[in-house]
């Protein structure tokens, strides 16, 4: 009988001490129910929102994963075995299932959907084609309405979701600002992707670096909160737009980081901040794929992968990701 490798969420974990809150275990495979499709994965996705799914938090986008079943994530691979009209064996899919070897799912569900396979590198439908690079394009135009000539700060820029907003500010004709934290990073931003600037965050003073840009900051692409959502506020421009697509410095409490101490400023620039979430804008049939494709064609998005082996080591890549040490799409290779 067909087995599966996946881990267990035993216990809510204390900060990034994952592995006293997951356990790998193994478990008999059946056959899809009807309507079902049994996926075999390739990659495993690594993404810093599902941290807080491991609390117990019920003010979340998401409700918390019960205690005992297994740990939810997105996969990229093979269908094994199909119940479902609309797929069959061979078919490369991604959908959300569970950081495991395999995954049964309903499509419907689970965001289950066929791939292209004219692609230089499948893991694409990961990164710049994938979810972090429909999250990049809806938040720059969908929510922060970004035009050519602005000036555009991207906290994790060096990130999933933050390189491929720094790609598509520029490509739009936007001054582009990246916070990171390591001069490596900051180097990576400015000579691989040849943004206009990038701060270190752990070595420069950033609320000092952006008092310094003319006309300030006319739109945040925001996925960090905290001190680096302060040192922003008070040097957005007049007006400015902030959108808050992750608040990574939050995602280990029970109750979130607390808020910005420079709130006032929104008062005093008269900023609007709009939440970026996504299956917001694919509810109403938003396609971000077709621009993408089109960019990635073009030679205009470029992928990086910080890639781990083997199921085993799930818990040492997703530690690598909420550490930040990690530069692009963090993934695990099964």
């Amino acid at each position: 009988m067909l087995t599966r490798l996946f881990w267990r969420l035993d216990a809510r974990p204390e900060g990034h001490d994952y592995a006293a809150a997951l356990t790998l275990a193994e478990e008999p495979v059946a056959p899809p129910a009807p309507g079902e499709v049994l996926v075999e994965a390739q990659y495993l996705s690594m993404d810093p929102g599902v941290r807080v799914w491991m609390t117990a938090r019920e003010d979340g986008y998401s409700p918390p994963i019960p205690l005992g079943t297994p740990m939810q994530g997105q996969f990229l691979g093979r269908v094994l075995q199909s119940a479902h009209d609309g797929f069959a064996a061979g078919d490369l899919v991604r959908g959300f299932g569970h950081w495991a070897t395999h995954s049964t799912v309903d499509p419907a569900l689970s965001g289950l959907a066929k791939m292209d396979e004219d692609v230089a590198d499948i893991r694409d439908h990961f990164g710049v084609l994938g979810l972090n690079g429909w999250t990049a394009l809806c938040g720059l135009t969908d929510v922060l309405g970004v035009t050519a000539g602005e000036t555009v700060l991207v906290s994790a820029a060096a990130g999933a979701t933050g390189s491929i907003a720094c790609q598509i500010a520029q490509g739009m004709g936007c001054r582009v600002i990246g916070i990171a934290g390591s001069d490596e990073k900051c180097a990576w931003l400015t000579g691989t992707l040849g943004i206009d600037t990038a701060i270190n965050y752990r070595t420069q003073d950033v609320a000092a670096e952006l008092a310094r840009v003319e006309g300030g900051i006319d739109a945040y692409f925001e996925n960090v909160g905290g001190a680096l959502l302060d040192a922003a506020l008070p040097n957005m421009a007049m007006r400015g737009r902030i959108g808050i697509c992750g608040l990574i410095e939050g995602y280990t409490s029970e109750t979130g980081a607390p808020g910005p101490a420079r709130f006032d400023q929104v008062l005093m620039k008269r900023l609007t901040i709009r939440g970026i979430f996504l299956p917001d804008f694919m509810a109403e049939g938003r396609d971000y794929y077709p621009p993408l494709r089109a960019m990635y064609d073009a030679g205009k998005l470029v992928g990086e992968f910080d890639e781990t082996r083997g199921i085993e080591r799930v818990l040492d890549a997703f530690t690598r990701l909420m550490t930040g040490r990690n530069t692009g799409k963090v993934i695990v290779a099964l």
